[in-house]
């Protein structure tokens, strides 16, 4: 039976309420989330100013020791380069340049010499574009003063925020989410459960959660993945054998996004469903912008779900 799936006359008013609950957040919170990311980030780039002695020492051997410096040198560029721009110009590598970038780190299997000449190349790109109107010190060859670093780093922060701002708004209104779920859970005598090596979604005792878990599904017979699931919560008067409630945290700040990512949500519980069976539980938590279009989607596919504004229709789902 489903509680928010099969109740169409319901969505409208839900996504009116879901609006401005998510409104009513990003205007009290999200600029704070925005400038503590952009005071973190804006050490890292000063961080990275020191090795580079004020980007007057972009070198291979910078490269090679620092390889986290690349997304910030990329932003330090007129005008500031996406990745693959970056890798079309310099004629490089993607897995060097992907490595640098999402893992901090060379690859390790690179060969030194070939890591040696990708990596001059890259530092030749930047030789070219570096914004010296950021960094004014480097056509005037005077050291720069502390304020004018500051500012040059403020600037390239600002650009590296910008090109992450949505990641940054999801990442501090899905910790909300989870805040929210867990408080609720314990004020109802449910324990909270930290995820680690040897923590099973279906072993989990009854009136305990967790969050964020790898639950893996197969997809052959011989190839197996792991999905990960926002809130695992094992429901009080759960029986032995009985699964677990999944639910998938899910904030949107327009419509058009979760539009375009809305079949991930039923991939995941096709693999869920083959590999557990009908009785496997998967519902969204939803914040935000998720119109009819996409709830009737997310319906047609099986998937119930639970409005942030309503969360107390968690009791309709067993808990």
């Amino acid at each position: 039976m489903s509680v928010n799936a099969d109740k169409p006359h319901l969505w409208k008013q839900d996504i009116a309420l879901s609006v401005d609950l998510y409104n009513n957040w990003f205007m009290e919170f999200a600029p704070t989330a925005y400038r503590q990311t952009r005071v973190t980030t804006t050490q890292q780039v000063e961080s990275a100013l020191i090795w580079t002695t004020n980007l007057t020492n972009i070198t291979s051997l910078i490269l090679r020791q620092h390889p986290s410096v690349l997304p910030i040198l990329r932003m330090a560029t007129a005008p500031p380069l996406a990745r693959d721009r970056l890798i079309g110009l310099a004629g490089v590598l993607p897995n060097l340049v992907k490595n640098m970038e999402e893992r901090q780190r060379i690859p390790p299997k690179m060969e030194s010499a070939i890591l040696s000449a990708e990596l001059e190349k890259i530092s030749q790109v930047f030789a070219r574009l570096i914004d010296k109107d950021i960094f004014p010190w480097l056509e005037t060859n005077l050291s720069p003063t502390d304020a004018q670093v500051h500012r040059a780093a403020t600037i390239v922060a600002d650009r590296l925020c910008g090109a992450v701002a949505d990641p940054i708004i999801r990442n501090a209104q899905e910790q909300r989410q989870l805040a929210v779920i867990r408080q609720w859970l314990e004020e109802r005598g449910y324990s909270h459960v930290r995820g680690g090596a040897g923590l099973r979604f279906n072993t989990l005792q009854p009136g305990n959660f967790a969050f964020r878990l790898n639950i893996p599904v197969s997809l052959s017979a011989n190839k197996q993945v792991n999905i990960p699931v926002d809130a695992v919560i094992m429901p009080l008067q759960s029986l032995p054998g009985h699964l677990p409630l999944l639910i998938e945290a899910k904030s949107a700040g327009d419509f058009t996004n979760p539009n375009k990512r809305r079949k991930e949500e039923a991939v995941k519980i096709a693999q869920l469903k083959s590999t557990y069976g009908d009785n496997i539980r998967f519902i969204l938590f939803l914040c935000g912008y998720f119109d009819s279009g996409y709830l009737g989607y997310e319906a047609a596919e099986g998937i119930d779900w639970l409005w942030e504004h309503r969360i107390d229709d968690l009791e309709l789902f067993g808990i």
